[in-house]
Order: structure tokens, then sequence, then C-alpha cells
């Protein structure tokens, strides 16, 4: 197997008290190396640049992983989400972190959100499979998902969800009607709804009333909010 390296794309720069990371999604398996113009990887982009562009004072990072796969046991995203938060530690700190991750990138998310720093993830057509919730004690935690995604599971990322309001009371989940994998339909809604979390979460701006209602509401009102 060819050794690849991590990489970190900033969308922002100067001083910065706090921090979004954004994982991009993935295969079960390969080993191949993930490149800038596949499109895991650039449908994401839209989510880095808006964070960055409302985010005053909030370094934006974009993670581009060595390897497409998910590679079990190695599992080498999650490797490389441990690196990329260590990375914003040296830079800039100990600063608050909110995930942002898709498909393969939100189970990466998961695994790492128990990492100092982080204070919320955002979870955006979830891979989900067999997750812990410890972790998420203490952290915001928000779910979107198509409810015609055929790739990953909505009944999955609901199950969680149900699970992850043991450990916290902050957690919303919303339905995408007619939305697939790709976030392609309602884009700016996906886009929208993903920089209110993040920079709430984060306390540099208000966050949206839609998520903090949903917050409050009981399940299963608070974890299947259309969108």
């Amino acid at each position: 197997m060819t050794e690849h390296s991590p990489s970190l794309r900033s969308f922002s720069g100067g001083d910065a008290e706090a921090a979004v990371v954004v994982l991009h999604g993935g295969r079960e398996w390969s080993t191949a190396a993930v490149a800038s113009h596949q499109l895991a990887y650039l449908r994401m982009v839209p989510f880095a640049k808006d964070i960055a562009r409302r985010g005053d004072g909030v370094a934006v990072y974009l993670l581009k992983n060595r390897y497409r796969g998910w590679n079990p046991p190695h599992e080498h995203p999650v490797q490389d989400a441990k690196w990329a938060l260590e990375q914003v530690r040296q830079r800039h700190g100990d600063i608050p972190v909110v995930l942002v991750g898709h498909s393969m990138g939100g189970r990466v998310a998961l695994r790492v959100a128990g990492a100092p720093g982080v204070v919320g993830v955002c979870l955006l057509a979830p891979w989900i499979k067999n997750e812990p919730v410890e972790q998420l004690a203490g952290r915001a935690v928000l779910i979107a998902h198509g409810d015609r995604d055929r790739t990953t599971d909505p009944r999955a990322s609901f199950r969680f969800a149900e699970r992850a309001r043991a450990v916290t009371d902050r957690v919303a989940r919303f339905d995408v009607a007619g939305a697939g994998h790709g976030m392609l339909r309602k884009a700016p809604a996906w886009t929208r709804l993903t920089t209110s979390f993040a920079l709430g979460a984060l306390g540099t701006k208000p966050l949206d009333p839609v998520i903090t209602n949903a917050w409050r509401q009981p399940a299963p009102d608070g974890l299947r909010v259309p969108m």
C-alpha cells in the first residue's frame, strides 16, 4: 500500500478564537489516494466557504484524508481526523472546535467527538454503524438526512439520535424531504443549517431557533424535524 499524507485546506486567515474542521465522505474499502477533484471532497467545499464567510474569528479547515476508504481495522480517516485536531491545537491553542462531517466523514466525526476542545458535531447524511454515544456527553449534536438517501440509512441516524439523547440534551435531527445522499436537492438549506449550527455551537453567532426548539422537543418530534 502506497503511503500518503493527510492535508488541511484553510478557508480563513488571521487569529482565531474557535475552529471548524470539515470531514468529507469516502468508501468502506479503498487505499487509493484522495484527490481534490473527487466529488466526496468537492461537495464539502461550499460548506467550508460559507462557514468561513460568516464566521468572524473562526478558523475553518477542510481535511483531505490519505485514503478514500475507512479500511477496517485501520480506520485511516479516524487517524487523519485526530491528526487534524492536533494541527488545529498547535496552530491556535486550546480553542473550541466543531466537526462537520458528511457520510463517512460523519462517522469519523463521531469517533473523534470526545477529543478535548470538541464542543459540537454536525452529521450530514452520516454513515452510522454501531457507533457509541458516550463520547458525545456535553456536546451539541445536529443530524440532517435526506429521506431518499440510498447510500446511508436515515433510519439508522434516527435510532442513533435517540440513543445520543441519553448522554446530551442537545440533539436535533432534521429530515430533508426529497433529498438523496449528495445533498444537491435543497443545497442552500443544507448549507444554512450547517453554518448556523456550527457558529451557534461555538458561541460566535446566535443559534437558529429552529435548532434550539428541536433540542427542547421530546422524541420523536425533535428528531424528525422537516427541513
